[in-house]
């Protein structure tokens, strides 16, 4: 595994993260000058555009803590490159873990293992890229058609878009999970009790209304869930 992450942390790897993510920094920047450009037209002073900036600077740390606790377990098993790349993308640091070990399962392994060979670190990459691309090209070609098609479905129901994605999300999850809990015993009780918790924390976050518990709410699951596995060995 130390010779993959050799790999991983490559000097190639680091040129093509700095490349991507300083795109992703210099649209950030084009962006906000867009829009403090154009805040007069929308009559705003410029002490409320600056107001604005920085509730929206502050706003921003909080779910960007909620992913490191997933994003130091990425950077362990496939490097410190592929992670900023595919997180200064996408953002999601659970949906690259998804696709992380979709990508060396499909290879016939997983992730940490210590006969990881470099073919399923290529696996992971094309995995995770792929799935990706899928993402912007939707984006690209579809955004406006379905943008009119979510006015006319909102306007008979509201609730159905919501529902349709809570609904994917908890399935590909819950076979994501359920995989894993079947390994041992430990796995199943580490998993229910991180599932346990992550549905209260939801819960609680949707009822006190609560905003910053829904981007927290996975990584406090995951350190519970890996707690429980870690403490239900030595008792069990």
């Amino acid at each position: 595994m130390r010779h993959i992450l050799q790999i991983a942390n490559s000097a190639p790897f680091w040129i093509f993260a700095s490349i991507i993510v300083g795109i992703v920094v210099f649209q950030a920047l084009i962006f906000l000058w867009i829009a403090k450009k154009s805040a007069p037209d929308a009559g705003l002073s410029d002490k409320e555009v600056t107001t604005a900036i920085r509730a929206g600077f502050i706003s921003s740390i909080g779910p960007s803590f909620g992913i490191v606790i997933v994003l130091v377990s990425l950077i362990a098993l496939i490097g410190s490159p592929i992670t900023l790349m595919r997180i200064g993308i996408i953002g999601s640091a659970a949906t690259e873990s998804s696709a992380a070990a979709i990508g060396a399962s499909s290879f016939g392994t997983e992730l940490g293992a210590s006969d990881f060979p470099v073919e399923a670190l290529s696996a992971i990459v094309w995995t995770m890229f792929l799935g990706g691309t899928g993402w912007l090209l939707f984006v690209m070609l579809f955004t406006k058609s379905m943008g009119k098609t979510q006015e006319k479905i909102q306007k008979s129901n509201p609730k159905i878009m919501a529902n349709v994605a809570l609904a994917a999300m908890l399935g590909a999850f819950a076979y994501l999970a359920s995989e894993q809990m079947v390994t041992s015993f430990n796995h199943t009780i580490a998993g229910i009790l991180a599932l346990v918790s992550m549905i209260s924390m939801m819960m609680l976050a949707d009822k006190r209304n609560i905003s910053w518990l829904k981007e927290w709410a996975l990584g406090f699951a995951l350190v519970i869930g890996m707690a429980t596995g870690y403490i239900s060995t030595f008792i069990i």
